[in-house]
């Protein structure tokens, strides 16, 4: 077995075990990532604004 099969599944077991065991860590890291991706978007957006303004 290839070593980076080995690594995603070992991730994705350990994901869907966090998930079963700490139901409201999981929610609160989705959530993290989400608002960090939203924040990110709105820094692009205001530095394409400031550029083209």
């Amino acid at each position: 077995m290839d070593v980076k099969k080995l690594v995603t599944y070992a991730a994705i077991a350990f994901v869907i075990f966090y998930l079963f065991t700490q139901p409201q860590g999981a929610a609160s890291a989705v959530r993290g990532i989400f608002e960090a991706i939203g924040n990110g978007a709105e820094a692009l957006a205001q530095f394409f604004n400031s550029l083209f303004v």
